[in-house]
């Protein structure tokens, strides 16, 4: 078996049976496959596809390459995945959540990726939070926890790590194939039992369209199942923010006000729970969606969520006190300026896309590689598709560094809005589930 007669049985519609997908990926780890393989080897599957038991076999192969976590734990082991948007910060409600729930969340998540947000940049904005730790230490904090939210080892999923790399200078970062083997090869080798999709859909997420959304959940679903993790997923809203704010910084302070009660956020309170309850469901800690959900709402509203928060955020090398002085812990920008939509009326469209890259924009992304973040900068206060904007009223509060950043800031923020005369209706949240 070599590079060529696999690269050739995918070009040739021939699929890519389980020995071969092995040795492909073992030789992405290795490096015993080149760039060029690697890239032609994408190319192909772009064009040809994989088919169901194709994609289950690179993906137990990427999963395979490395390090597969094993779990000895009085309760099962869940996590939770976004496709990526804007103002979504829900994994810093749902781990702590499930957790209270009797779940034990050993979450994977990345950084940033283009305009969208990345969970590890959100929690490096706290003082000390750890995001790189060792597979010993990942064991003892979820056992004592029963969450930690961390980035992938080294040792985790090795042949996606080169692979992602080669697709997204190869023009093959479309393909639904290679996504969902990227995406579930990390989460499978952290040992899941269970989980729970939140694929998004609309002009803040990379699928822009509800087709395309549904192939990609029906792909992450069939797959991950094949594979033998209990797996659905839901099809959640992205034509606007999922929160009210947008940076790092702003994003955990919106997290927080929510999971402690302390200003609750409807959008992320109810796909938290919605999330939640199918989450317990798939593990067996209720015995359907509803009774999940109530679950993760009755965890929140005691106070014992946002409890687990903190004691994760301290054993990651955070604050002992960040639960109570949250606000005070974290990074603040010295330039705040609203901004004014051109008239009044509702707001009918925004182009989340636009908003996300306004905070890249201002310091909280990145525009390539290595480069540093500012937790600090990001929007606030952004209005909701329809809410009514009266003459004199804000549509978001821009945090930036400096003036002339903010300037830019506020000119891309009023051009992401749109409002009309007459009133607008929302779209719903939760747009279909899969699985």
């Amino acid at each position: 078996m070599d590079a060529r007669s696999i690269i050739a049985a995918v070009r040739d519609r021939k699929g890519l049976r389980p020995e071969a997908a092995k040795w492909f990926a073992d030789g992405l780890a290795s490096g015993d496959v080149t760039d060029a393989q690697a890239g032609a080897f994408a190319m192909a599957v772009l064009l040809n596809g994989l088919g169901a038991e194709g994609r289950v076999a690179l993906t137990e192969a990427m999963r395979d390459s490395g390090q597969v976590l094993t779990w000895d734990l009085p309760g099962p082991v869940v996590d939770k995945h976004s496709t990526g948007g804007i103002g979504d910060c829900i994994s810093l409600l749902l781990a702590p959540a499930l957790a209270a729930c009797g779940a034990y969340v050993p979450m994977i998540s990345g950084r940033g990726l283009g305009h969208t947000g990345g969970t590890l940049d959100k929690l490096e904005a706290i003082p000390g939070y750890r995001t790189d730790v060792s597979v010993e230490d990942l064991h003892r904090i979820v056992a004592e926890t029963g969450c930690a939210i961390v980035g992938a080892s080294a040792n985790i999923a090795p042949a996606d790590r080169r692979l992602y790399g080669i697709r997204d200078i190869s023009g093959t970062v479309e393909s639904i194939d290679l996504i969902t083997a990227s995406i579930l090869s990390k989460k499978l080798a952290a040992g899941l039992e269970a989980l729970v999709l939140d694929v998004k859909c609309g002009s803040g997420a990379f699928m822009k369209t509800k087709e395309d959304a549904k192939a990609l959940a029906i792909s992450l679903v069939d797959t991950a199942n094949g594979a033998g993790c209990r797996t659905a997923a839901l099809i959640t809203d992205m034509d606007e923010p999922l929160a009210t704010e947008a940076g790092n910084a702003l994003e955990v302070i919106a997290a927080l006000e929510t999971l402690t009660c302390d200003e609750v956020n409807p959008a992320l309170w109810d796909l938290t729970v919605d999330l939640g309850g199918e989450a317990l469901a798939l593990a067996g800690l209720a015995k359907d969606a509803e009774e999940g959900a109530n679950r993760v709402s009755e965890a929140m509203e005691s106070g014992r969520a946002a409890e687990i928060f903190g004691k994760m955020v301290a054993a990651l090398g955070g604050p002992k006190d960040f639960i109570e002085h949250y606000r005070d812990r974290l990074p603040a920008a010295p330039v705040l300026r609203e901004v004014f939509a051109d008239e009044a009326g509702h707001v009918a469209k925004i182009d989340a896309e636009a908003l996300g890259h306004a905070v890249v924009h201002l310091g909280g992304g990145r525009l390539k590689g290595g480069e540093k973040i500012n937790p600090s900068v990001g929007l606030s206060a952004l209005a909701k598709v329809g809410d009514t904007i009266d003459e004199g009223e804000p549509i978001a509060l821009v945090h930036a560094a400096t003036e002339a950043e903010a300037q830019k800031a506020i000119a891309e923020v009023r051009r992401a809005y749109r409002l009309s005369e007459s009133p607008v209706e929302p779209w719903p949240l939760v747009l279909e589930k899969v699985g």
